[in-house]
């Protein structure tokens, strides 16, 4: 399966195909009881660990300074998390080991290498979360029917041709199209973001020009019954 141009493929890793399938796969009767207990077991085993990593600290003064800098390049300022510490690209689950910290090792190393790329990629995924969330509350906005997708500055010239063929009616649709990639979703919010904010703009001007008007047709009227 290409993953090069799915829209959050930084969840479609190869190490956490198992983790994301085999439910799924259990569901639908393909994951017999000794692969799925199996499963069971290293999902368990992975949570566990990040639980035991994430309430266990270090503190600076439990490792001596020289420790310190060949581990995280200098010395730590304050208390850490193991989980925390494991976060930085400069420390693996095995430098760790080096800490001296009771229950660190006794796992599998499917067990060990998947805590730790959770961990590497804990910022990005959270990040990533967050966008998935924008999305699915962004999915019914409506793109206008008319709208030329060629004015839109920055859009690829290739998406500017298939939304225009394709007339997306919301932004879910137009997510779905083969090739519009998330950037090219970005483009399309900003833009009715922007139209947005010109249509607001436009009415409360036309409704101050119109007040201005009344006001003005008011003078006048006085003006007239004075004369």
């Amino acid at each position: 399966m290409f993953t090069s141009r799915a829209e959050y493929r930084l969840q479609l890793r190869e190490d956490n195909a198992d983790m994301r399938l085999t439910e799924m796969g259990r569901k639908l009767g393909l994951v017999d009881d000794v692969r799925w207990e199996a499963f069971s077991l290293k999902q368990e085993a992975v949570l566990r660990e990040q639980e035991r990593l994430k309430k266990t600290y270090v503190q600076p003064t439990s490792l001596a300074t020289d420790i310190m800098v060949q581990m995280f390049g200098k010395p730590l300022e304050h208390e850490y998390s193991l989980f925390e510490l494991l976060r930085r690209p400069e420390v693996s689950y095995d430098a760790l080991l080096s800490i001296g910290i009771e229950g660190l090792g006794e796992l599998e190393p499917a067990v060990r290498e998947q805590v730790e790329i959770a961990a590497k990629y804990q910022g990005y995924i959270d990040r990533q979360a967050e966008e998935v969330a924008r999305s699915r509350g962004q999915e019914n906005a409506k793109l206008p029917s008319d709208l030329d997708y060629r004015e839109i500055h920055g859009l690829p010239i290739e998406a500017q041709q298939k939304l225009n063929t394709q007339k997306p009616e919301t932004i879910g649709q137009a997510s779905r199209i083969s090739g519009i990639t998330p950037a090219a979703i970005s483009l399309l919010l900003v833009y009715l973001k922007r139209k947005s904010k010109q249509k607001s703009l436009d009415a409360a001007l036309g409704g101050d020009l119109n007040k201005l008007g009344v006001q003005s047709q008011d003078a006048s009227v006085d003006k007239s019954n004075n004369d």
